[in-house]
């Protein structure tokens, strides 16, 4: 039965990729008092979601004040933006600050 999910699994994930309709997974993952991916690349006008997998409250803050901040995220709440302009928007967590990223917004 395993190998029958982990082929729904894979197949599920060839279907959103060959999703034609242009919108991107940009999710950003919050777990061991981290973000990960680290550093995300993506387009002006797309969505970025974070999502909390720790146990441990998180919150998303753009350190340039480029998007609004997000509430104390308990786990597995999410939370979305739409990038704007492109540039370097790097962001933290204001309960633990030494938990830092950046997204990069290209044109």
């Amino acid at each position: 039965m395993s190998l029958l999910n982990l082929s729904l699994f894979a197949l599920g994930g060839e279907m959103k990729n060959a999703d034609s309709t242009g919108s991107k997974q940009n999710r950003i993952e919050i777990k061991d008092f981290a973000f990960n991916p680290q550093t995300i690349t993506v387009k002006s006008g797309e969505k970025v979601t974070w999502i909390n997998r720790d146990e441990e409250p998180h919150t998303v803050v753009s350190v340039g004040k480029q998007f609004k901040k997000s509430t104390a995220l308990d786990t597995d709440q999410e939370f979305t933006i739409t990038v704007g302009a492109p540039g370097t928007y790097e962001y933290f967590c204001s309960v633990h600050p030494k938990m830092t990223g950046t997204i990069v917004v290209e044109k």
